[in-house]
């Protein structure tokens, strides 16, 4: 008999060739989720870029880049790693941009009816920011074509033929929305800029001076006390915690830190926390912080210190000078 000469039995060497089998599996996916952990920490800053140009805000840009990687990322399991990872991590954020925006334009108005190539973001001030060659707030005056064929040309250096993988379109598809895209934009340059700053309501800068005012102070037990119960943060980039206890020990980084300082503000129109460096009062502000209130309680913080990036490319207006020559913030 076979179990008499030796040999295991044939079905437990079937059965330990498929566990081999499926332990280098295993091996093989958990390689390809590493490499894809890292190519989107090299990329992240580049789709960011991106995202926010097609949206016309840097937190929206987030937004859309976090829905993004949460699809490929649920993707890769089902398909091998692409040959181009980065075009199609592009592909990706870019369907997820246009789903966005369709979903904004439904929002905001009426525009069952209308080509995708028609759409074009609100003007309002919380879009409204500059980027070096153009504001975003031209930008978003071109349809959504030629908007993201000039981002991904003119901004992000990727070829036409690149351009047409990216966003699934024809090389004259893609030159005619290039050529039409900066030609609207020349025209665009023109155009002055005479919105008014943006304002906070009194009890909106009130509350929030609260906040700034007790961080500064490095009176985190003050500050922890200003959080609702179920409180969410999310550490961008990073971490999300939810709950007043979970949330609260979140401050300890800050508490052991001295490269920050706050200072009110606005951030893509919307009120924010502006976080300079003290060793360089003339510098730009380095990240921003977002809050969310509810009942006089902040509801959810959301800090960009892991996320700078988003930095590049706001508009940011600081409500007064970030410090005097005595080291305080003034104009507050």
């Amino acid at each position: 008999m076979a179990e008499g000469n030796g040999a295991p039995p044939a079905q437990d060497t079937e059965a330990k060739d498929l566990a081999a089998k499926d332990l280098a599996a295993q091996g093989t996916a958990a390689q390809d989720m590493a490499a894809f952990e890292r190519l989107i920490e090299k990329l992240r800053p580049q789709l960011h870029r991106y995202c926010a140009r097609m949206t016309g805000s840097v937190i929206d840009g987030e937004d859309v880049l976090q829905e993004a990687l949460l699809k490929a990322v649920e993707a890769l399991p089902q398909t091998p790693l692409p040959t181009n990872p980065d075009g199609w991590l592009f592909r990706v954020a870019h369907n997820a941009a246009v789903d966005y925006l369709r979903r904004r334009a439904r929002h905001v108005a009426t525009h069952a009816e209308e080509d995708l190539d028609m759409i074009a973001a609100p003007t309002d001030a919380v879009h409204d920011r500059q980027i070096a060659a153009a504001s975003l707030r031209t930008f978003m005056h071109l349809p959504v074509r030629q908007r993201s064929a000039v981002i991904l040309r003119d901004v992000l250096g990727y070829s036409v033929e690149e351009i047409c993988d990216i966003t699934s379109t024809g090389v004259l598809a893609v030159r005619g929305a290039l050529q039409r895209g900066r030609l609207r934009l020349r025209e665009l340059a023109q155009e002055g800029d005479d919105r008014p700053p943006p304002v906070l309501a009194e009890p909106e800068r009130a509350r929030l001076m609260a906040y700034i005012d007790r961080f500064n102070a490095r009176d985190f037990d003050s500050v922890r006390d200003m959080l609702a119960e179920d409180v969410r943060l999310d550490l961008v980039n990073r971490l999300r915690l939810k709950g007043r206890s979970e949330v609260g020990r979140y401050f300890r980084g800050y508490a052991e830190a001295s490269h920050w300082h706050c200072v009110p503000g606005f951030v893509d129109g919307r009120a924010a926390i502006l976080m300079f460096d003290p060793n360089d009062p003339a510098g730009p502000a380095t990240y921003f912080i977002l809050l969310e209130w509810t009942d006089e309680r902040v509801a959810a913080i959301r800090d960009f210190l892991f996320a700078r990036y988003a930095v590049e490319g706001a508009e940011i207006v600081a409500l007064g000078a970030p410090f005097s020559q005595s080291g305080g913030m003034e104009g507050s």
